[in-house]
């Protein structure tokens, strides 16, 4: 761990002593022998932590504390007190001090202290910044994230949203890609017409047509009356088709003719209707493979995906798990009348951990459940759900010194594929494009490794080498 560190004792030995110790650690540590030639350094420095002996002459460690801590709040002070001086440790935190170590000093219990307070400075950083983060995301108010994944969900959005070119928008479950399709619709010129969305897999076929196309009175038992479709409601403005990879092929068939004429036909109806809609679509589903299957249409497939945004899974967006927790603390903070401000930074260290297989929805879950259970201004640990708590990543054991514990190539690269398989949610397509496969060389392998039907999820915490075998990770 790397911080600079600013130690202040009067003793030199000792100051020298620690400032080894916390050196020999990775970290830059500096000394001043008095408070006044500190606060100096202070002013003209930036540290990350300070480590003051409480007993020195003119200013003591105590004041030094609290001048720090009235100004740079920021910073966590260590304080060194006597042993056993229950009464100077009290009022070291009383100071402001973040922890105290009493005398004789134990250097690794030193370097412990000072690594903590550097991430709990680190991470407190990360809970600023993030709430600027979600003030600057206000002109993407939907798709809040800093990170370069995010980044360039944002751009395309930007560049297409005022195009009426149909769009395929795919990702893993709760990832957010209706709050990609309403960004879009939001950013176009359609934003003040209506934005219709329907999940394709939630209806049977039937009731499905019925939804999109309309019918007529009399056109089945329950058609009382005559009912305009979805696309015709939708003119004006967007129509967003979710899980359009659930939708069985005979709708497909009549879906694309509606698109290719912008005329739908309701059912039980002898004339067409046109419409003016733009259309958005998006799965969870590997498409190009459902193709090759023959389970989804091939010239739908390349009506609709015109524009393709792929829409990353959480656990590949680094550190905006932390503004998007943000988000969603200050939302049902609001909405329940909480006073709940933010996150500490052992709770954020815990989200920053966490794997996040539900990804988007399964923090925004987390955090109101975190919400509804915090006694404190900010979530604290033990607000969060014991799955985050618990959690302890896995990692692929790729090396070992011993020969005979090495494995041959066919099985570093099943593993690695099975491994690239779980990492792209057992998208086939993504997968061979990250292997540089075409697909069909990635299910010759999978056949010829007796796993046609693998879904990603099986083997992965298989180390590359036995069980006893030691040295880097993937």
């Amino acid at each position: 761990m790397s911080g600079r560190v600013l130690i202040v004792d009067d003793d030199s030995t000792t100051s020298e002593m620690l400032a080894t110790a916390l050196t020999e650690r990775g970290m830059d540590a500096g000394w001043r022998s008095n408070a006044e030639d500190a606060l100096l350094a202070f002013a003209a420095e930036d540290f990350g932590a300070v480590v003051t002996d409480l007993n020195m002459e003119g200013m003591n460690g105590l004041e030094l504390c609290e001048r720090i801590v009235a100004n740079r709040p920021e910073v966590p002070v260590i304080v060194i007190t006597a042993f056993g001086s229950t009464q100077a440790a009290v009022a070291a935190i009383r100071a402001g001090a973040y922890d105290f170590i009493a005398k004789p000093v134990d250097t690794d219990a030193l370097v412990l202290t000072v690594e903590r307070a550097l991430r709990h400075r680190s991470l407190r950083d990360e809970v600023k910044r993030l709430r600027q983060a979600v003030a600057d995301s206000q002109h993407f108010e939907e798709l809040i994230g800093p990170s370069p994944a995010m980044r360039r969900v944002q751009d395309l959005v930007a560049r297409v949203a005022d195009s009426d070119a149909s769009v395929l928008i795919t990702g893993e479950s709760g990832t957010g890609k209706e709050l990609v399709a309403r960004a879009l619709h939001a950013r176009s010129a359609r934003r003040d017409g209506p934005f219709v969305p329907v999940n394709c897999a939630a209806m049977p076929e039937p009731l499905l047509e019925s939804e999109l196309f309309g019918h007529v009175k009399g056109a089945f038992t329950d058609a009382k009356s005559a009912r305009t479709g979805l696309f015709v409601q939708a003119s004006g403005g967007t129509l967003f088709l979710d899980e359009i990879g659930e939708m069985a092929t005979g709708m497909q068939a009549k879906l694309l003719r509606s698109l290719q004429e912008h005329k739908v036909r309701p059912v039980g109806g002898n004339s067409e209707v046109t419409f003016d809609a733009r259309l958005l679509t998006a799965t969870n589903r590997d498409l190009e493979g459902l193709v090759e299957e023959r389970a989804f249409r091939e010239d739908l497939y390349y009506r609709i995906n015109v524009v393709h945004i792929q829409v990353p899974p959480l656990r590949a967006r680094g550190t905006d798990v932390l503004p998007l927790a943000q988000s969603f603390v200050e939302r049902f903070a609001r909405t329940s009348g909480k006073h709940v401000i933010g996150l500490s930074s052992s709770a954020a260290e815990k989200l920053l951990g966490y794997d996040w297989p539900g990804n988007v929805r399964e923090l925004e879950n987390c955090i109101e459940r975190a919400v509804v259970l915090a006694r404190h201004e900010q979530i604290a640990v033990d607000d969060l759900p014991e799955k985050i708590r618990d959690y302890r990543s896995s990692h692929i054991v790729v090396a070992s010194d011993d020969p005979s514990q090495l494995l041959p190539m066919h099985e570093v690269e099943r593993r690695y594929i099975l491994r690239v398989l779980k990492a792209v949610g057992g998208n086939k397509t993504e997968a061979a494009r990250v292997l540089g496969f075409d697909r069909r060389t990635l299910y010759r392998r999978l056949e010829r490794y007796g796993m046609p039907d693998v879904s990603g999820a099986a083997d992965l915490e298989m180390p590359l080498s036995s069980e006893r075998a030691t040295g880097g990770s993937v």
